[in-house]
């Protein structure tokens, strides 16, 4: 498959940002080519490219089409691009590397496109390495939680290959412990009310040969109580500086459930995802989605017309319902002490 993010070139059809179009999946496997900074912004807000760390490329390929459409040669032509990266970096709030990613691109831009350009690939490359380096550090942590038995693990959306770009975080970990023989089945939460759980995660779980089932995100609950489940893995877009988490919505439900039935509930996530200048959950800003996401269902209408809807994309996890989080560098106890940043094991 080619790269889920990407670069297009400056062919005939000139330059452009190339991204899988996760919409159409798992039916269909199809490419948008993005030439211009509103097809980019769009493709953002529609989940066209979604998960935090595939955000943070586009951000980045974003500004450097911004930088080759305008130019850097007039002061005029800077402020366009200023203004094109803001744009992208603004288009979901919630996820930290979207606007990291456009920032650090943007950073490149007194060296003009091909800068612009190389900042964004070295990026890419940056996060394939750090995406590998924190699922296999978070396989490791869940083997020392659950050492007796091919592990049983509970995931929420979609944290694997089409999220990030790379290996995957949450499902990346889980992906690798499938490698290494140690998986004994995985249980993926349909993830109302789009189905990244059912579409997407399904999807990387039955091409990886990974033993998985599907439930639908109220019986989550009910499978930790009922002894289903060893251990909760799950992304993060935005991590706290005391270690709240900000994630797709059903999270927190789902740590609320783990911590009643003692079971490990793990974060993984790119250490840039944690905000050093966002104190805590509370001032993170959650997202809220347009009502049709809720109302339909394949186009078809799914309750009463005109029907008020609440449909916040993210919920925050407070840290001391969070085992830990597991970064590339780091795994980070917030719960152990919520006064600092805990104790970390390299």
């Amino acid at each position: 498959m080619e790269p889920i993010v990407g670069w297009a070139g400056d062919g005939a059809g000139g330059p452009a940002v190339v991204v899988l179009d996760q919409r159409a999946l798992p039916h269909r496997t199809g490419y948008l080519r993005l030439s211009t900074v509103d097809a980019v912004v769009d493709a953002v807000r529609s989940l066209a490219v979604r998960g935090a760390p595939c955000l943070g490329l586009v951000g980045g390929y974003g500004v450097a089409l911004a930088a080759h459409l305008h130019g850097t040669a007039t002061p005029v032509a800077l402020a366009a691009v200023r203004d094109a990266a803001e744009r992208i970096a603004t288009a979901r709030p919630t996820a930290v590397p979207l606007a990291l990613g456009a920032r650090r691109a943007l950073a490149a831009l007194d060296g003009g496109p091909a800068a612009v350009l190389a900042a964004a690939r070295a990026a890419d490359a940056e996060n394939a390495r750090v995406d590998a380096a924190a699922a296999r550090r978070a396989a490791d942590e869940v083997l020392r939680l659950c050492p007796d038995r091919p592990v049983r693990a509970l995931t929420v959306c979609n944290t694997g290959p089409l999220a990030t770009g790379a290996t995957g975080t949450a499902l990346g970990a889980l992906l690798v412990l499938h490698e290494r023989g140690a998986l004994g089945e995985v249980l993926a939460c349909e993830t109302r009310p789009l189905l990244q759980g059912a579409r997407l995660t399904v999807w990387e779980l039955a091409a990886a040969g990974a033993p998985h089932r599907l439930c639908v995100d109220s019986a989550d609950p009910a499978a930790l109580a009922g002894g289903l489940v060893d251990v909760v893995l799950a992304g993060a877009d935005r991590i706290a500086a005391n270690g709240d988490v900000a994630n797709k919505i059903g999270t927190y439900m789902l740590a609320c459930a783990a911590a009643r039935s003692g079971i490990p509930f793990l974060v993984v996530a790119p250490e840039e995802t944690v905000d050093p200048d966002t104190p805590t959950g509370a001032q993170i800003v959650v997202e809220e989605r347009d009502p049709d996401e809720v109302r339909l269902h394949g186009g078809t209408l799914q309750t009463v017309p005109g029907t008020p809807v609440y449909n916040p994309a993210f919920d925050v996890t407070p840290h001391d319902l969070v085992t830990g989080i597991v970064t590339e560098d780091r795994v980070w106890m917030p719960g152990a002490d919520a006064a600092t940043a805990g104790p970390t094991r390299g």
